[in-house]
């Protein structure tokens, strides 16, 4: 299914929020790098998937009715066992079935558990002024309680995704601080150029968020996304 498909697939669905699994595929198609993600419709087919992709893995809730998984019970890290799997997809359903009983369920995402690296975000809002606007920083958690993030209006250019990057203060984490791997600095750059792009060629993104993107010395890649559309 071609990225333009699975958009027109939840509009004609009445949703303005993609799963997890429906916007990783169409980043991974515009070119951005994300940890490869499948849906599991049932607990042996979680426990299967996880096998096939290698343990350790991670569940998460695939749910087109809950935003944020983690808060509520539905993400569940580093499961190195078939049993700790089987038990994972249990926790979740019977979590989010309490918190949120009638929202749609389609199963869990499965993923392998990406290595540690330099956790950063790269995200779009649309300003009513000027359009689409870039966001990056470091990521995670951290993004929330530093607020340390800078800001330029799509489209841009090389210099921008540069500027972007080295203006955050917590830019000397990127250039390896305390004896720590720096990382590919250049390949966030490109990154940043591919996501700006993306957000072009679909105006009817209102809003996109990579958090956290695992940085490494040889690249990067999104192990989380969201993708949500602006209302008919």
């Amino acid at each position: 299914m071609t990225g333009q498909q699975l958009i027109d697939k939840a509009k004609a669905e009445g949703r303005n929020l993609l799963t997890e699994i429906e916007a990783k595929e169409l980043l991974k198609q515009a070119g951005i790098p994300v940890v490869e993600t499948k849906l599991a419709t049932s607990k042996e087919q979680a426990i299967s998937l996880s096998k096939e992709m290698g343990l350790p893995v991670v569940l998460k809730i695939a749910s087109p009715d809950v935003i944020h998984k983690s808060d509520l019970g539905g993400v569940k890290l580093g499961l190195d066992t078939e049993e700790k799997v089987a038990q994972a997809y249990d926790d979740i359903m019977t979590a989010i079935k309490k918190t949120y009983p009638d929202a749609k369920i389609e199963g869990v995402s499965v993923q392998q558990m990406a290595r540690p690296g330099v956790e950063v975000i790269v995200g779009m809002s649309k300003d009513a002024q000027f359009g689409p606007v870039i966001m990056f920083g470091l990521g995670g958690i951290l993004v929330e309680i530093l607020k340390d993030v800078s800001f330029r209006i799509v489209p841009l250019e090389k210099r921008d995704a540069r500027e972007m990057i080295k203006e955050i203060k917590g830019y000397p984490v990127l250039e390896g601080y305390r004896g720590q791997e720096a990382v590919d600095v250049e390949n966030l750059e490109e990154l940043i150029l591919k996501v700006s792009a993306f957000v072009e060629q679909h105006p009817e993104i209102d809003e996109l968020d990579l958090n956290p993107i695992f940085a490494y010395s040889d690249g990067a890649t999104a192990v989380d996304a969201r993708v949500i559309l602006g209302e008919e």
